[in-house]
């Protein structure tokens, strides 16, 4: 007989037994009785992970938590777009060379284009939909052209890439960072992979700035809040599925100084955002950068979000015991709307994918008439937008 039934079978004839196997579910512990040892598979939403890095020098100025091993959902994407660079630089592929998409990657769970079976899109087309929608099915297909036609391949290309970053914590099982009890990494190992997309691909950086971009003539707008509340951001990325909770990798630079900022297991969008913007703040002073004025509406929901992590503080979340869902999602939420009024059509010179940039007014694309808020430092303003016409894909 296997050691582990007898020792299941003490467990539960011993004195106190319901104490002791509520402990080691609590603690994790189920998992290694089971064959998972080695393997830390409870994950706490509500328990927060966090750290901050400057990403010049690596010094870690604030980090909490930060090796803890948690399910990085849509973060997962950061890895797949370092890749992509990667084979960009290398000139393996091209922005303007097509993707197929598979019944696979169109079988994909939201959040997602609706891409399928037989179609197919660009590389930068799949680059700009990772970083707005955070797309999956966008995400599988990406992955399978990089991986010679195997997600699986791909996913083993992005651990090996892993290790080869000293990410000694993470482990990929897909391209997109649905739900895999596998596949999980740290704060501190996503800190270093955002800050080798910043310093070693800065050529496509610039891509995670982008407020939105038109598919086959859809708008699709950027899901990251911290591009517009908070001052100085100009990306990463945003992800959320109920085992992981809400997580957030967020750069912002002030006085040429670049800090790289990662949240996870947040309770909710609100909290995730406000601790980032209180990390960051902090971090900056701690670097001898006076602070800026955050917008109105990330000050109202600092305070907001604090009021509810001080009623959630210590009620941890097993995920582990919450891990099979219906429907997993992975979807991060924008909080902030983009104004028509701040925003223009434009296209790549190359591949002409359109993108909407923040840095003029709005070309007419819609037949709506749309009341749009504007909210400033401290100020809010109601502007009617009107649009015409048809937008182009």
């Amino acid at each position: 007989m296997s050691p582990f039934p007898r020792r299941l079978k003490r467990l539960f004839t011993a004195r106190g037994t319901r104490v002791k196997v509520s402990l080691l579910v609590a603690g994790g512990l189920v998992a290694g009785l089971f064959g998972g040892a080695g393997q830390a598979r409870a994950q706490y939403v509500g328990q927060i992970s966090s750290i901050v890095m400057d990403a010049r020098t690596g010094a870690i100025l604030s980090q909490s938590n930060a090796s803890l091993r948690r399910y990085p959902a849509s973060l997962t994407k950061l890895m797949t777009l370092y890749l992509t660079f990667k084979a960009l630089r290398a000139g393996r592929i091209t922005l303007d060379q097509v993707v197929p998409v598979s019944a696979h990657a169109a079988s994909m769970e939201p959040s997602k284009l609706g891409l399928r079976p037989g179609s197919y899109l660009t590389v930068e087309e799949a680059i700009l939909a990772l970083v707005t929608k955070s797309a999956n099915d966008a995400a599988c297909a990406l992955g399978e052209f990089l991986g010679a036609g195997s997600e699986e391949t791909f996913a083993q290309i992005m651990t090996e890439q892993a290790a080869r970053l000293s990410m000694n914590d993470t482990s990929f099982r897909n391209a997109s960072g649905l739900p895999n009890e596998e596949q999980m990494t740290s704060a501190r190992d996503l800190a270093t992979l955002a800050r080798h997309i910043a310093l070693d691909f800065s050529e496509y950086y610039h891509y995670f700035a982008v407020p939105a971009f038109y598919f086959r003539g859809r708008y699709v707008p950027n899901h990251d809040p911290m591009l517009q509340s908070y001052p100085g951001a100009d990306g990463l990325k945003t992800g959320y599925t109920a085992v992981a909770g809400h997580n957030l990798v967020t750069s912002a630079v002030r006085d040429n100084v670049r800090l790289i900022g990662v949240v996870m297991g947040a309770s909710s969008n609100e909290e995730r955002n406000a601790v980032m913007a209180d990390l960051l703040d902090d971090s900056f002073r701690a670097e001898g950068i006076a602070p800026v004025q955050r917008p109105l509406v990330l000050a109202r929901n600092v305070l907001a979000a604090r009021h509810r992590a001080a009623s959630a503080r210590g009620r941890f979340l097993l995920a582990s015991s919450r891990y099979h869902v219906e429907g997993p999602e992975q979807v991060a939420d924008a909080s902030i709307p983009l104004s028509y009024a701040r925003l223009r059509h434009g296209g790549h010179p190359a591949t002409g994918v359109h993108v909407v940039s923040h840095a003029a007014t709005a070309h007419a694309h819609a037949t709506t008439h749309a009341h749009v808020h504007l909210v400033g430092m401290g100020q809010a303003h109601r502007v009617a937008a009107t649009t015409k016409g048809k937008p182009r894909s």
